[in-house]
């Protein structure tokens, strides 16, 4: 068997980040050689992911990167299971390697951009090292890419990385300043009032037949007369687009308008009719049923 120094296990430990009683393990396993050790602890990080899994993530990151000509853009979530983490500089740089793969390749799921190389190693082997040095449960949550060939994209990423939005304006390309900035108020005004659809038309008729529904329910189950119920749940219903279609929403700057009424205004600014074409709101940690 190996002898095992302390200097060893610092310089392991230094190379790793890991914890001084896994690196003394792996380089005995290793029996003192530092790469079969680093190796070790790799696997590690791997096998302990499983044991993991049921614990809660809900910390972490949000990332976008916007291209140059404001055409193609990414977004994406990793959790982790504290503060602590997420702010560690080795986490963010790792982080940073997966935003940059991701917006550089042609990849769509998770697994794919493991399987990316970095340099020597793959995405793979460095969540690993990550998952090794820090006993959490982390995990690439979500991601999505948007592309637009006669349009512009605009981003908002909040304070601390928690709260991000990419939305996309198709029409006309190269934005005036006036344009870009009003395109700016409408990504944050998502980022705000969290709307669930672009418009009425992008509302499944199913939803909206269960809310016609369950409004005109509550009213007969107020007493008044199906007929007036019906009337009340269309009322009802009117609210609900106002609160949940983008376009429907009272604007956050200015009241007397909604946000349709922004758009307009953009596309004058542009001489030529545009459309919000999708948008993402990423926020940290919300439940599934919010996405």
């Amino acid at each position: 068997m190996a002898d095992i120094t302390p200097q060893m296990v610092k310089e392991l430990r230094e190379m790793t980040g890991a914890g001084m009683g896994d690196c003394k393990k792996a380089l005995v396993e290793a029996e003192g050689d530092p790469k079969k050790a680093i190796e070790i602890l790799r696997k590690k990080g791997a096998a302990s992911a499983s044991a993991r899994a049921g614990r809660v993530a809900n910390e972490g990151l949000i990332y976008t990167k916007t291209s140059s000509d404001l055409k193609k853009s990414i977004i994406i979530e990793i959790n982790c299971e504290t503060d602590f983490v997420s702010r560690n500089e080795e986490f963010i740089k790792y982080f940073t390697l997966l935003r940059d793969a991701y917006f550089d390749n042609n990849v769509n799921t998770v697994e794919d951009l493991l399987k990316l190389k970095v340099g020597n190693d793959t995405l793979e082997s460095l969540h690993n090292e990550i998952l090794a040095k820090f006993g959490e449960k982390i995990q690439i949550r979500r991601m999505g890419k948007l592309t637009v060939d006669n349009g512009w994209i605009d981003e908002y990423m909040h304070t601390g990385n928690k709260l991000a939005v990419l939305a996309v304006f198709e029409g006309a390309s190269n934005p005036t300043p006036l344009a870009k900035s009003l395109a700016h108020d409408i990504t944050m005004q998502i980022a705000a009032m969290n709307p669930k659809f672009v418009d009425r038309s992008e509302v499944n008729s199913a939803t909206l037949e269960n809310e016609k529904k369950l409004y005109a329910q509550q009213a007969i189950d107020e007493g008044k007369k199906p007929e007036i119920a019906e009337k009340i749940a269309q009322g009802k219903l009117e609210k609900y687009f106002s609160e949940f279609c983008l376009l429907e929403q009272s604007f956050v700057k200015d009241s007397n308008k909604v946000v349709g009424d922004v758009l307009k205004e953009i596309s004058k600014e542009m001489g030529t009719d545009l459309k919000i074409k999708v948008f993402y709101r990423y926020f940290l940690g919300e439940s599934e049923d919010n996405i």
